[in-house]
């Protein structure tokens, strides 16, 4: 039994590369009894820890099984985040017997352009390889962070802005994103944002901040780029989606309407 949670597909593919029915996170209850020989969660690592509804969800849920693994995907730097994935797990009383980290595309639009990342060869699919290979093995393995990435991360906790939906945004009435009048209201960004922060109103679509946690997936999927920071990025011309992975499978794996 895997469970995911995806933005712009890279964890879906993981997870299907693990499991041949991963569970989609955002379309789970909180709070419920998970039994099984195996299970595990692949995530995505936003701003060096895991994103806050993969969070509840490892607090909250109950996992009865011999073997409990995590696999967090990241882009650049994974800044320790399996340090605080496994605290988290302890702190809510559960035992994780494997956590590793996967390189894959960076899709965090402000600080990365995708058509470089895509010139890079990340050696995902083998080193995805070698993560199945363990788990198939049921191998005990925690990864521990090196320096660079621990000081990697003291350095982004100085960072005045980190595009943290509260502080950034929340807080001071402002919103992450803005729509352009290339919008015609197809209304996909409302069906691939795991929190329901979408609504097509008259025609075009409307964003609410209140349970944004910046996975950016409606930005990626939005065909027409009509979704737009509010602050300048890299490349607002190139979006992502991983090749292996429909839109139509982002819609059923986030679609809360």
């Amino acid at each position: 039994m895997v469970f995911y949670f995806t933005a712009t597909g890279n964890c879906l593919y993981v997870a299907k590369n693990l499991d041949c029915a991963p569970v989609s996170i955002a379309q789970e209850q909180l709070g419920k009894t998970y039994r099984a020989d195996v299970i595990g969660v692949v995530s995505p690592i936003f701003a060096h820890d895991l994103p806050k509804n993969v969070a509840e969800f490892l607090r909250r849920a109950t996992f009865e099984t011999e073997y409990f693994f995590l696999v967090l995907t990241y882009g650049f730097r994974h800044g320790g985040a399996m340090i605080r994935a496994e605290k988290l797990l302890r702190d809510s009383g559960k035992r994780v017997d494997y956590i590793n980290t996967l390189l894959m595309v960076d899709n965090a639009l402000p600080a990365f352009d995708i058509a470089e990342e895509l010139k890079l060869d990340k050696k995902t699919d083998e080193n995805l390889a070698a993560i199945k290979r363990d788990i198939s093995a049921r191998r005990t393995f925690i990864q521990q962070p090196d320096k660079v990435n621990l000081d990697f991360h003291e350095i982004f906790l100085k960072a005045p802005f980190k595009m943290d939906p509260e502080k950034d945004f929340r807080a001071k009435g402002l919103d992450m994103y803005k729509i352009s009048p290339e919008c015609v209201g197809c209304g996909v960004c409302s069906k691939v944002c795991p929190k329901a922060c979408f609504k097509i109103v008259d025609g075009k679509a409307q964003h609410d901040m209140t349970d944004c946690i910046a996975c950016l997936a409606c930005i990626h999927a939005c065909k027409r780029r009509a979704i737009q920071f509010t602050f300048p990025e890299k490349n607002p011309n190139v979006r992502y989606r991983n090749p292996h992975v429909k839109l139509s499978e982002i819609i059923a794996a986030n679609n809360r309407h």
